[in-house]
């Protein structure tokens, strides 16, 4: 099940405002109503009959020799009846799994309804940045800086790829070093998870539905490239039984990342912000239901000790229900303002997956022995804490009118005490 049926069943109305608000029919409710009371009809239905035949059986072995042909063929026609009303269960659960599928997580009170442009604004911070120049975008920048090369990485491999090349590879990777120590201080283990994952764990985090298209597959080997550490860090505790008795597991997995970005062309084509390949460090818990919305807080507190310190301007938003995704049953986004676009841009975002995930994986937790010492399946949650396309923000805030740049303080130690970036020519 991907959601809770027993949620589903005892109180439908909100799983109908749910999906309303993410934009989607509440005819999907009762469709999945109706599929679940068939299915559960269809396994009352067979296990009677299992007890019949079992029950049947044994008056077979008992019954004196004249009778037992008589019982026998009774015996067949009951096997046969059997064999039907199994086969009517696996297709009644396959009917009701195709109807949960199309109920997305339920949201969390408070979330805003709408689309993409229906977002609440919660904070801001620092001062959008002025310059006494014309100043350039993050692209100009960059080949100024020898650090970024769209030319070589289109005529390499097509459109939206690139090379960081000189103090551009080495900006991204002290960014991402410093969220790493960042993160490995907060109490997250370091993973550099597998890029490529069987299809069972891309659909299990909810990546197969409505941005399937978003995904790059591997047809030969029917396995996909990942968009984000999110995919295998979920899968890393797949059909396991967690000890969360001393607290959530949290890891932060460091990886390229591929988007097919279908459906985005002649959007953000200059420059990196929306390319194909890219790396992201991105922090996953696992945790108890209880506990899921402190955790949501946390991991937001994280990202914007980042960019405070990296000097950025940002707002956080709360992102309204219908621009989600499936899995997240709330999202926060942290955008940063990017001068020669006069807008902010999406650098991090964080989700409440609540226990979506983990009912379609199966990873659980035990409770303790007072509180019953059953199993109950975990919460899960995710964050990024650095990617590529920070270097967009950081390069563009800190100009100078000389096309040089200055590197935030808590940069310098990762880039040998460099303090300005400068031109190559």
């Amino acid at each position: 099940m991907v959601i809770d049926p027993v949620l589903l069943r005892e109180n439908p109305e909100l799983v109908r405002r749910s999906q309303e608000a993410r934009g989607e029919s509440a005819d999907t409710v009762d469709e999945a109503l109706a599929a679940d009371r068939e299915r559960r009809a269809a396994i009352t239905a067979f296990e009677e009959l299992r007890a019949a035949q079992n029950s049947h059986g044994k008056r077979v072995a008992q019954a004196p020799r004249e009778a037992k042909a008589a019982l026998v063929a009774e015996a067949k026609e009951l096997s046969e009846r059997v064999k039907r009303a199994q086969h009517a269960v696996t297709t009644a659960e396959a009917a009701s799994d195709a109807a949960f599928a199309k109920i997305e997580n339920v949201v969390i009170d408070g979330v805003p309804a709408g689309g993409e442009a229906d977002f609440i604004t919660l904070r801001t911070h620092g001062e959008t940045p002025t310059f006494g120049f014309t100043a350039r975008d993050h692209l100009e920048l960059g080949e100024l800086l020898g650090a970024i090369d769209m030319e070589r990485g289109t005529k390499v491999s097509g459109s939206r790829f690139y090379f960081l090349t000189g103090i551009g590879a080495r900006l991204e990777l002290a960014i991402m070093s410093l969220g790493l120590d960042r993160a490995m201080a907060a109490g997250f283990v370091p993973i550099i998870p597998p890029t490529v994952v069987r299809p069972e764990v891309m659909r299990g985090t909810g990546f197969l539905g409505q941005h399937a298209d978003e995904v790059y597959h591997l047809e030969e080997d029917d396995l996909y490239l990942v968009g984000t550490s999110e995919v295998p860090l979920a899968g890393f505790h797949m059909d396991e039984i967690l000890d969360l008795s001393k607290g959530a597991k949290r890891y932060a997995g460091w990886s390229t990342c591929y988007r097919r970005e279908a459906g985005s062309y002649g959007k953000d084509t200059r420059g990196i912000i929306r390319v194909h390949q890219f790396n992201k460090l991105e922090m996953f818990v696992y945790t108890t239901v209880e506990d899921a919305e402190a955790e949501h807080e946390r991991l937001v507190g994280l990202q914007e000790s980042m960019l405070q310190d990296l000097g950025l301007s940002y707002r956080v938003i709360d992102v309204a229900a219908g621009d989600l995704g499936s899995s997240a049953a709330r999202k926060y986004d942290v955008e940063a303002w990017v001068p020669t676009q006069g807008a902010y841009r999406e650098l991090t975002s964080t989700s409440n997956c609540t226990t979506y995930q983990a009912r379609r994986l199966d990873i659980r937790h035990r409770l303790p022995a007072d509180q019953g010492g059953r199993t109950q399946h975990v919460a899960t949650l995710n964050g990024t804490l650095a990617t590529t396309r920070w270097i967009v923000a950081i390069l563009e805030t800190h100009q100078r009118a000389d096309g040089s740049v200055a590197v935030p303080a808590v940069l310098q130690p990762y880039l040998g005490g460099l303090e300005v970036l400068e031109p190559i020519a």
